[in-house]
């Protein structure tokens, strides 16, 4: 997990080729088990389940944590709460990874304000089970490498899981109808360094084997494509049209320190 690294221009920073299956902009969220500033008080802001982690950002611009991550690989005793009175909730660990800005494990509880704690809670365990096929889950989280390269806005709509699901497992979206407000989205060329759904370089990858269940790799050439594909935007209404996003336009990236050292204002 890493601390203050997924975000950007007030919205989200996901990695190359990764896709938003669920979007929620009513969340709280508490730590348990860290010293750190940035874990105290409680959290308010936005949850996005992806094809290879869970993010959680900020609303409040003066919270010193703006963004938390938690890749798959680094959750641990994941548990869906239902408590006879009170809402449901999430509650789980979390292991931190090197170079992510801070050490050691932390307890986290998550609350939705407008229910769908269970089905959130489903859709991520299954989502980790997914990513799990793509490789044996690590002693440790692998290191985080900050963003180096250029970010852009994440082609549209970003949100949008294909229409068939992943290998026939369709995000619920029914429950999370909501998409991510416009240009709040943002995108680096830096693939996960963990694996996901698709693969570990977050490209689409060959559907599971029948006989091992796991994903066989595609070419250089074929993984490009795979992309390509995954970045265009599908219309259920025009099935037989689909939007392949022009040439993004690049913006210099902001400088790493100053996503983990800003003031309070």
């Amino acid at each position: 997990m890493s601390l203050n690294t997924a975000h950007a221009n007030g919205g989200v920073l996901i990695h190359s080729g990764e896709c938003i299956l669920l979007f929620s902009d009513h969340v709280t969220m508490e730590f348990h088990g860290q010293d750190q500033p940035e874990f105290k008080g409680t959290k308010v802001g936005r949850l996005y389940l992806t094809t290879h982690r869970m993010i959680f950002n900020a609303k409040d611009s003066r919270d010193k944590m703006q963004s938390f991550s938690f890749p798959f690989v680094t959750l641990s005793d994941v548990e869906l709460e239902q408590p006879m009175f009170g809402a449901n909730y999430i509650k789980g660990k979390v292991r931190a990874q090197p170079n992510g800005n801070w050490v050691g494990e932390a307890k986290f509880k998550l609350l939705f304000k407008s229910g769908g704690a269970i089905e959130y809670g489903t859709a991520m365990l299954k989502a980790a089970q997914m990513a799990s096929r793509n490789g044996p889950p690590p002693d440790s989280p692998p290191p985080y490498s900050a963003p180096m390269g250029p970010w852009y806005a994440a082609p549209p709509p970003a949100y949008t899981p294909p229409p068939t699901g992943y290998y026939g497992w369709v995000p619920p979206t029914n429950v999370f109808p909501d998409a991510p407000p416009a240009n709040s989205v943002f995108m680096t060329d830096m693939p996960p360094p963990y694996p996901g759904i698709t693969g570990y370089a977050g490209y689409a990858t060959a559907p599971p084997s029948e006989a091992t269940g796991f994903t066989q790799p595609r070419s250089a050439a074929d993984a490009k494509a795979a992309e390509a594909a995954q970045s265009a935007y599908y219309d259920p209404n025009r099935p037989q049209c689909a939007y392949v996003p022009p040439p993004a336009y690049y913006e210099p990236p902001p400088p790493y320190h100053s996503t983990t050292g800003k003031k309070d204002q």
